[in-house]
């Protein structure tokens, strides 16, 4: 490589798991307006939104030990 170019890694893709939920058809036309547009698919929110729900519980037992 010559000067100072960076080393191009390959990312690795976490493992994963299929789980089948059911959601209120309202929530789910209000995620599709939220992403309409957007470079977000349904699952990439709904991991997000789920990420920082366990964050938050997680911030909040902390605080009440």
């Amino acid at each position: 490589m010559r000067g100072g170019a960076m080393s191009f890694k390959i990312p690795s893709v976490p493992p994963t798991t299929n789980k089948t939920i059911r959601f209120p058809n309202d929530l789910i036309e209000t995620v599709e307006n939220l992403i309409r547009g957007r470079d977000c698919t349904f699952s990439a929110f709904v991991i997000a939104a789920v990420r920082a729900a366990v964050e938050e519980v997680e911030n909040g037992d902390e605080k009440r030990k």
